[in-house]
């Protein structure tokens, strides 16, 4: 067994420090603190919350999850109870449980919605990073709208700079043909870092029905099998752009974090693995050390190549 205190995970982004590169993605682990009944999520080096828009939302219509070999199809909608009831009710909660830094995740269907939801988060002592989802598939007139376009993307990080404080993530789609244009526009808006990626699209049809599995017909594909796709990216704009990058897309074990950020990425978010196994974080962590000694590696910051 590997003596853990000789291996050091810590990691930093924009100034903020972070025990480990570990962070459950948005989306996969809602608020955290439903997870503290079953672990201490306190291991965890961050956490990114559930996308928040500035009005409530249900979401799309049911059924939502699609399975897939070596992954899921989900089209959820960015289901959330808006931005004033997480301020008021879910970050409490959420910081009741867990001390570390937290990451908001903000998404919306305008410039103005974005501008508004970030500038109140902001002023929130609770959170220490601002990610922008410009990439959610989910969702019609917003979200994925943005991110495809680099002046679309460019825009709305500037408007958002404006108003906001606290270092801004970007969090980019793969669903483009030239990720690296996406992500310099976002840097040269004034984007702190980046997130990438966010899910593909995908879809799969029910061999009964001959009718798509789900309501919204196409949805968001995670999981294992993405995860070549999302270290490519990772790579390319790691190595095109010069501020941080946290590397999404399907990371399910500790050699994958490892894999990511010999790519590039300063932090790795774990996502659709929390769905299947909800110890996946703690797993991960827990196995990084040993991972390590194996490897031959004694500090995760310096792992870039």
């Amino acid at each position: 067994m590997s003596d853990n205190k000789k291996y050091d995970l810590s990691v930093e982004l924009s100034g903020v420090r972070l025990d480990n590169p570990v962070i459950p993605a948005s989306g996969c682990f809602g608020y955290g603190y439903g997870m503290a009944e079953y672990y201490d999520i306190n291991c965890l080096g961050s956490i990114s919350f559930k996308g928040t828009t500035r009005e409530p939302r249900f979401g799309n219509p049911l059924p939502r999850v699609a399975e897939c070999e070596a992954g899921l199809i989900n089209s959820v909608g960015l289901q959330n109870p808006g931005i004033h009831a997480v301020i008021a009710e879910e970050l409490p909660k959420m910081r009741a449980a867990f001390h570390k830094p937290i990451i908001a995740n903000i998404s919306g269907f305008a410039i103005d919605e974005y501008v508004e939801c970030c500038s109140l988060i902001d002023k929130e002592e609770q959170v220490e990073i601002i990610e922008l989802n410009v990439s959610c598939p989910n969702v019609h007139g917003g979200g994925m709208s943005f991110g495809t376009c680099p002046e679309s993307v460019a825009e709305v990080t500037r408007e958002v700079k404006k108003v906001t404080t606290k270092p801004l993530y970007v969090k980019l789609t793969p669903n483009v043909t030239d990720i690296v244009s996406i992500a310099r526009a976002a840097e040269e808006a004034g984007a702190d870092g980046l997130c990438l990626i966010n899910t593909m699209l995908g879809m799969r049809i029910d061999l009964k029905t001959r009718r798509p599995v789900i309501a919204n017909v196409m949805g968001g594909f995670s999981g294992p099998a993405i995860f070549p796709v999302a270290l490519r990216m990772v790579w390319q704009v790691s190595h095109a752009c010069s501020i941080p990058v946290i590397g999404c897309g399907g990371v399910a074990t500790a050699a994958n974090v490892i894999e990511m950020m010999m790519a590039g990425a300063k932090a790795v978010q774990v996502g659709a693995e929390n769905l299947r196994n909800p110890y996946a974080c703690r797993d991960i962590i827990e196995a990084l050390p040993a991972e390590m000694e194996r490897l031959g590696i004694t500090a995760l910051r310096d792992l870039a190549i």
